[in-house]
């Protein structure tokens, strides 16, 4: 049930609005005024501002908003038709219209011969870079998917599953675009669960595939599938251009932003010019990088001497080198989403913002399940339907995830419930009691035999969803889809 929308002023100040403990009701609405009106001029004249990351140097009178929005201080106040609509627009404008898929690429996912497949990120992105952009600009699935010597017809749940499997592959290290952050690595501080780009990844290979990432990005916002991703804020930042501060650097590296502050004030701990590199281990300008390797942190580091004098330059210069050593990679990624989306758009969103539009929320709601769900061969009252709704509930979030994938091939659904362009169905099939659950995922459906009790339903949906990972594997299109696909041993 909706909670009717309520006005009027709270009983006291919500602690995060400290700010406003001092603050007369007639000025807090006449800041908010204040903030409408902003809103309503940035959005009927967001067309006539340079919004180009490039455009910083320019710090004339005149353009001091601009320099406002593009440098990130003023994003989190416009009005969210400001950001959102002319991307809407935008994308509406560039949709192949008539086309229910794009292109096919070719995936194997089965070894053969002895040999080892090459992942699945790389497969693709190999065969996508290839095509042309305004190929893929498409509402749903932006290629079609045929898995070699696999009984699957990709309807959508294909391309999906896909998708997801690519994502794992980036957060495991199987492709080696993406690295833990060191915050996780030394288990202190802030996003341990989160990574970065690595910085190391800087072949033409790896550019290529980080512009992949840009184009899975791209289609992520334009059809509303959300990836699932845990970059670091920072990256985020990065992607629309809202230049790096040391506090971001911090949230991902505490010890190294603490060791520099010990460099810098080291005069503190009594060390003297004398006795400094007794103290400091470094003997020149080389510093470490987030991958954890020692590097020079500005050309020829290796041979300018660190010493006591130069310390202040010294952690400049190493500050200064973290806040852009993803730079290439960002370049990359950001190419790859001007393939599929405006990214000169970018620049009016946060990175939150972003992020929610990447990679929706990383929560699986029950409540947003129940809201676009649809019934088959059974009502909402049925025993079995009330049995699956508080099996689901009792789930954690984790097993929640594993759900999505299982009936829909996705592990995150988009942050805005309307952008869920599939209706979740729940169907009541003809089998014997107590047997396990299917679903198709190309429909997002569940499909429930009858069961003797909520406990044994329980066991086979958590049965199902911990081991059923592999898609349609029950060979029905197998003799359409034998190993007789275009390319040799080398491109798979």
């Amino acid at each position: 049930v909706s909670v009717p929308l309520q006005l009027g002023l709270p009983d006291a100040i919500p602690p995060q609005y400290g700010a406003l403990k001092e603050v007369s009701i007639h000025t807090v609405r006449a800041r908010l005024r204040l903030l409408y009106h902003f809103s309503d001029l940035m959005y009927s004249s967001w067309r006539l501002l340079n919004l180009s990351p490039n455009n910083q140097n320019s710090t004339s009178h005149y353009n001091a908003g601009t320099w406002g929005i593009v440098q990130g201080q003023l994003r989190p106040l416009l009005a969210p038709r400001v950001y959102t609509l002319p991307m809407v627009r935008s994308i509406g404008k560039t949709m192949v219209q008539g086309k229910n898929y794009g292109p096919q690429i070719t995936v194997k996912r089965i070894s053969t011969r002895g040999r080892k497949c090459k992942p699945i990120f790389v497969q693709i992105a190999r065969q996508v870079v290839k095509l042309n952009a305004s190929d893929l600009r498409l509402p749903s699935r932006a290629w079609k998917v045929k898995l070699v010597g696999e009984g699957a017809d990709d309807a959508g749940g294909v391309f999906d599953d896909t998708i997801t499997e690519m994502c794992q592959e980036l957060e495991t290290g199987v492709v080696d675009l993406l690295i833990p952050s060191p915050n996780a690595t030394a288990e202190v501080g802030y996003n341990r669960d989160r990574f970065l780009f690595n910085p190391s990844a800087c072949l033409d290979e790896h550019l290529m595939q980080f512009k992949f990432l840009g184009i899975l990005m791209g289609v992520a916002i334009r059809t509303k599938k959300p990836l699932d991703l845990h970059l670091a804020p920072m990256v985020w930042k990065q992607l629309c251009c809202i230049p790096l501060i040391l506090e971001d650097l911090e949230e991902v590296d505490l010890l190294y932003v603490q060791t520099l502050n010990s460099i810098l004030h080291i005069e503190d701990s009594g060390i003297t010019e004398e006795n400094f590199h007794e103290m400091i281990p470094l003997d020149s300008f080389v510093g470490q990088s987030a991958d954890g390797k020692m590097v020079p942190i500005i050309p020829g580091g290796n041979s300018i001497p660190l010493t006591f004098s130069n310390r202040k330059e010294y952690v400049e210069r190493a500050i200064e080198y973290r806040l852009h050593e993803m730079d290439r990679q960002v370049a990359a990624v950001r190419e790859g989403m001007s393939w599929i989306v405006p990214v000169p758009l970018l620049s009016l969103l946060t990175a939150k913002q972003l992020e929610q539009m990447v990679c929706g929320m990383p929560e699986i709601s029950v409540e947003v399940l129940k809201k676009v769900v649809r019934y088959r061969e059974v009502d909402e009252q049925h025993q079995l339907v009330q049995w699956f709704w508080h099996t689901l509930e009792e789930f954690s979030n984790e097993e929640r995830v594993l759900f999505m994938r299982f009936v829909s091939g996705r592990s995150r659904l988009p942050a805005n419930t309307a952008d869920i362009s599939q209706r979740f169905q729940i169907m009541k099939v003809d089998r014997p009691y107590d047997s396990l659950p299917t679903s198709q995922t190309c429909f997002f459906q569940l499909r429930l035999p009858p069961y003797s009790s909520q406990l044994i339903m329980a066991e086979r949906l958590r049965y199902a969803i911990n081991n059923c990972r592999s898609i349609d594997m029950d060979n029905y299109m197998l003799s359409r889809n034998v190993d007789n696909a275009e390319g040799s041993d080398t491109d798979y």
